[in-house]
């Protein structure tokens, strides 16, 4: 891949960019593609449910309200992930089985780890307008990921 964030944002200021926060546990750092948006708290059926999805290198972000207490993905999640071409998952929110996770063709971005694991009652709403760590995302923005964080456009402004 030929962007780098820094760059994109020096060259593009009104682009959305996250907050510092977000850490890496896929075993890519530098992805992206168009984003999928979803917003759950604490309950990551929708997750599974997209995951098992063609993912057609779109890129999954969970406004997960910032939750600590839960794992929104696991495993089992990324490798289905991994399996049906999704380039990433940003998570507002926890991961669990990172070391697992480390090792999946999957860029994976989220606040830390928690070995609990979500509820599963069918709770969240998909393809919506998120706020994530001070940036906003739409369904269909482009998410550009790498080793210095996350940036949001609107239309594609790299490859």
């Amino acid at each position: 891949m030929t962007y780098r964030t820094p760059d994109l944002l020096d060259s593009y200021p009104s682009l959305e960019a996250c907050e510092a926060g977000l850490l890496h546990f896929g075993g890519i750092r530098r992805f992206h593609g168009r984003a999928v948006t979803l917003r759950a708290f604490e309950d990551n059926s929708l997750v599974r449910e997209l995951v098992r999805t063609s993912g057609e290198g779109r890129v999954l972000v969970i406004d997960a309200g910032g939750s600590r207490r839960c794992a929104m993905l696991g495993d089992l999640l990324a490798q289905s992930a991994a399996a049906n071409g999704w380039a990433g998952i940003v998570i507002d929110g926890c991961i669990r089985d990172s070391v697992a996770v480390a090792g999946m063709p999957l860029g994976v971005m989220a606040l830390g780890v928690q070995p609990r694991r979500s509820e599963k009652h069918g709770q969240g709403v998909r393809d919506v307008p998120i706020r994530l760590l001070g940036a906003r995302v739409a369904p269909g923005d482009y998410v550009y990921a790498d080793e210095d964080g996350i940036v949001f456009a609107p239309d594609r402004v790299a490859d």
